[in-house]
């Protein structure tokens, strides 16, 4: 799928790259409603109707993701909410192999999420996440998303790494054209995010539904640094 002599960097999404998306897409289509619901002596429905136009409406952008943000709109304490079902965070199950042979490599091996802080750190907690990584970072730390262009000229002036010899995996098709708009050579998708949904077909990107198959070519490619 990839020459791996050619790839130094990797940067890796979390949430449905690493990690079962099943606990965000409940959370923010399930959980979240039901609370709102109850908080506003609302049913079910009404507050899914009320609340998904306002997450379309800042679909992309950093407010979508922030916490904060939505703790102002909905007067709810969202990280708490988050706890309630912190069962649901977990790697896939594929997951744990992938992330051992590249940082076995000696590849540079970077997260980067969309994530607030705060969820983050909830998840880090719950999977021990960073120990797989050379760094974790949050793209609120730049003040915009992946799925903007700014982004990634902060990211590569953070990181400075090259464009030719750099890996991106994420879930996301918007965030993965936008990288690919900036000129990052290798680019590979997760066509199943959430473990309780069906894989999608992807068809713009390269996309894996098993990071199993790439875990004997990383074994045999190390990156020598010179």
């Amino acid at each position: 799928m990839f020459d791996w002599s050619k790839i130094h960097t990797v940067l890796l999404d979390m949430d449905g790259t690493l990690l079962d998306l099943h606990f965000d897409n409940h959370f923010w289509m399930e959980h979240l409603p039901k609370r709102y619901a109850e908080q506003n002596n609302l049913s079910l429905i009404d507050a899914q109707k009320f609340l998904i136009p306002q997450f379309e409406k800042v679909a992309g952008t950093i407010s979508w993701y922030c916490l904060d943000y939505w703790v102002e709109q909905l007067n709810l304490p969202i990280a708490e909410l988050k706890k309630e079902i912190q069962h649901l965070i977990k790697l896939r199950d594929d997951a744990h192999d992938f992330l051992i042979a590249l940082q076995n490599s000696g590849r540079e091996v970077i997260l980067v999420t969309n994530a607030h802080p705060d969820s983050l750190s909830l998840k880090v907690e719950r999977t021990q996440l960073h120990k797989y990584f050379d760094q974790l970072i949050s793209t609120h730390q730049f003040g915009v998303t992946k799925e903007s262009q700014l982004l990634w000229q902060r990211l590569q002036k953070h990181l400075d790494f090259d464009n030719e010899s750099t890996l991106f995996v994420d879930d996301s098709l918007p965030i993965l054209q936008s990288a690919q708009d900036f000129g990052i050579n290798h680019i590979l998708a997760v066509a199943n995010p959430d473990s309780q949904q069906a894989a999608r077909e992807i068809n713009q990107f390269k996309s894996i539904t098993d990071y199993s198959i790439l875990v004997d070519d990383i074994n045999n490619n190390p990156f020598i640094k010179i």
